[in-house]
């Protein structure tokens, strides 16, 4: 077999593609699927669960760091930071509910004063 043979074959041969290549993720399909497999969640794990899980995790992330984003830049910073993070969490109602853990270095949100309403129809009375 000649050299110029060789490399046509080798360039005939299709690319093998990863599971998260094949989803369109950024996450990784297989080692979610490792982690799911040495956690003992059950006796099998199918091939589906793993690419569902990476998916959600891979949107969850994304919502989050552009929320963090957001807040970032209305600091006028462009370095995103766990207090930025933390304040996007806090800031939407469904990520409350959804990330309830304590981020490091996250502070608390900021307190709002509520200024008690005047009854003007009841002044204007008197």
């Amino acid at each position: 077999m000649s050299d110029t043979s060789r490399v046509e074959a080798k360039k005939a041969r299709k690319q093998t593609q990863g599971r998260s290549h094949r989803a369109g993720l950024n996450f990784p399909v297989a080692r979610v699927h490792r982690e799911l497999r040495r956690g003992l969640y059950g006796a099998r794990v199918g091939t589906g669960a793993p690419v569902y899980l990476a998916a959600v995790m891979e949107y969850l992330t994304a919502e989050i760091l552009e929320l963090a984003g957001n807040c970032a830049k209305a600091h006028k910073v462009k370095r995103v930071t766990p207090r930025h993070i933390n304040l996007a969490i806090l800031g939407d109602e469904d990520l409350i509910q959804v990330c309830t853990a304590t981020i490091a270095g996250g502070g608390v949100m900021p307190a709002t004063v509520k200024v008690a309403k005047v009854d003007v129809k009841a002044e204007v009375a008197n």
